[in-house]
C-alpha cells in the first residue's frame, strides 16, 4: 500500500505529465509563432556561366518543422546568409511567405543541382503560392534583390555538402 504523501506526488506527476506533453506536441506541430533558433550552417556555392562564383554560409531546414516554420518571424536575411530545404527526392516545391517579414528570392534548385527557376522579391506575409512549377531537388532563400544584383540566373550551378550528399541530412 502506497503512502498518502507517496500518492500525492504520483497524482502531482500524472497531471503535469498530462499538461506538459500537450504542449510539447503543439509547438512541434501547431501554428509556428515565433522565429526557429539559428539552424546549422553549410557553405553554397553558385557559379555562373563565366565562371563568377557566389558564396553564401545557408542554414540547412532538414526536418518537417525546421521547414514549416523556414524564414518565418525573422526581420532579415542576410546577403551572404539564406535557408536552403533539401527534398529527400526531386519533386514540386510550393513555398509561401506566411509570417515571413523579410522579402526573399526563392532559388528553386533542379535534380542536376542547376538553378532551374527563381522568384524574386516575394512580398512578406503573402500567403500566395510560389510554385517551382515542376520537380526540384531543393528550394533556397536568399535576401530579395540579391539573385539580380550577382547576376544569378536559370543555368547556374549550384553546388554544397548538403546536394551532394545524396540524402537529406538530419
Amino acid at each position: 500500500m502506497m503512502s498518502f504523501k507517496a500518492g500525492r506526488w504520483l497524482a502531482l506527476a500524472a497531471c503535469m505529465a498530462a499538461v506538459s506533453v500537450p504542449a510539447i506536441a503543439a509547438e512541434e506541430t501547431g501554428e509556428p509563432t515565433h522565429a526557429q533558433p539559428a539552424l546549422p550552417t553549410v557553405p553554397l556555392t553558385i557559379t555562373s556561366a563565366d565562371g563568377v562564383r557566389h558564396v553564401f554560409t545557408v542554414e540547412k531546414a532538414m526536418t518537417p518543422r525546421e521547414q514549416q516554420v523556414g524564414e518565418m518571424y525573422r526581420p532579415s536575411v542576410p546577403a551572404d546568409g539564406g535557408m536552403i530545404f533539401v527534398w529527400s527526392y526531386p519533386r514540386q516545391s510550393d513555398m509561401w511567405m506566411q509570417h515571413t517579414q523579410a522579402s526573399l528570392d526563392i532559388v528553386f534548385i533542379g535534380a542536376d543541382n542547376r538553378v532551374s527557376s527563381i522568384v524574386e522579391n516575394a512580398v512578406p506575409l503573402s500567403l500566395a503560392r510560389i510554385s517551382s512549377h515542376g520537380p526540384v531537388r531543393a528550394t533556397l532563400e536568399l535576401q530579395a534583390g540579391i539573385t539580380e544584383k550577382l547576376g544569378i540566373v536559370v543555368g547556374d550551378k549550384v553546388d554544397s555538402a548538403v546536394l551532394n550528399s545524396g540524402t537529406p541530412a538530419k
